[in-house]
């Protein structure tokens, strides 16, 4: 037997009211598409590197696609200000540094945005320690005590690379020539591995950068490792000293890579982000190969947590990086 019109318009429109809130939840869940995480440096370089190795873990995670997108420009700042003007919607994020907090805090006296007020921090990936590097295609010096000769004796003539103006490896470099007492030119690339074939190919005399990412050109033979500009010698290069070690005790350098939103990111998207990449930074495959990178995953941080600590490393560098004398603008 056949319902009466009105009944039948009747449980259609409580069927409907019944499957409202079930599509509109579906459609509320986060994510329910692809997240875009911007690398703020130019390809190839460690930030490149260790995105794309985790992304396609946080897409499993996560069940939707990561999108890696490099936006270099301004050390780092301009991929950062993008994510940082960005809706806070949990689909734009920025794989940002130490040199896009800290380091650009002190080196912009008009950074488009501030690293506390505008960014949401999410959760550490990495920690990542500094060597000084120098090439050895037409250039010759067996140790720190001869380079820093070298230099005295030709203030301005030797160059040396960075990923950009205001990238750790920038400030690296301008802190050991304030700290040695020499001069050399800063070149500024838009990226690591532009910074690395120049070194390779003789046309900058020295960079700062990350143990690993030198490695194998200095296997190869165009490049020498000076020391290293932390407190302890790196696994991946034991023979190589500390800044210490060579007469530099006060030279440290340094970064770190973490992941960021724009501000007024909801707590329960900030939350579930950092559980996904707590959780790939866990992964055995992800975690060897960081530290076969030589710069060891850093695990069981907060969104709380890691934003205080990006707060104490603002406090920390932005005196260091005014007293070394480098600025950006």
């Amino acid at each position: 037997m056949s319902l009466p019109m009105s009944r039948r318009l009747a449980l259609g429109v409580g069927a409907a009211a019944l499957a409202t809130p079930f599509v509109s939840r579906a459609q509320g869940a986060w994510p329910n598409r692809p997240i875009r995480i911007v690398v703020p440096f130019g390809p190839g370089g460690g930030t490149d590197i260790v995105m794309r190795l985790m992304g396609p873990k946080i897409s499993e995670i996560l069940g939707q696609p990561v999108v890696i997108e490099n936006r270099a420009g301004g050390g780092s700042t301009v991929g950062t200000d993008f994510v940082a003007k960005s809706a806070p919607d949990g689909y734009n994020f920025v794989l940002a540094t130490l040199s896009s907090t800290g380091v650009a805090k002190g080196l912009y006296k008009n950074l488009p945005y501030d690293p506390v007020k505008d960014l949401t921090a999410i959760a550490p990936t990495n920690f990542v320690p500094i060597c000084l590097s120098v090439t050895r295609v037409n250039f010759e010096a067996k140790d720190t005590a001869e380079f820093i000769a070298k230099l005295k004796a030709n203030p301005g003539k030797y160059t040396y690379g960075s990923s950009g103006v205001g990238s750790t490896g920038h400030l690296a470099g301008a802190n050991f020539l304030m700290q040695s007492g020499t001069e050399a030119v800063h070149v500024p690339y838009r990226g690591g591995g532009q910074v690395f074939a120049a070194m390779a190919s003789g046309e900058i005399q020295f960079n700062c950068d990350i143990p690993s990412q030198m490695l194998p050109y200095v296997k190869g033979g165009q490049v020498r490792t000076l020391f290293m500009a932390t407190d302890e010698r790196s696994p991946l290069m034991p023979d190589v000293p500390t800044a210490a070690e060579v007469g530099l005790p006060n030279y440290k350098a340094y970064s770190w890579y973490g992941i960021f939103g724009p501000a007024r990111l909801p707590e329960e998207i900030t939350q579930k982000m950092a559980r996904a990449v707590d959780e790939a930074l866990a992964d055995p495959l992800i975690s060897k190969r960081l530290d076969e990178m030589g710069t060891p995953g850093m695990r069981g941080y907060t969104p709380a947590k890691f934003a205080d600590y990006v707060k104490n490393e603002i406090d920390i560098w932005v005196p260091i990086v005014k007293a070394s004398g480098a600025t950006a603008d």
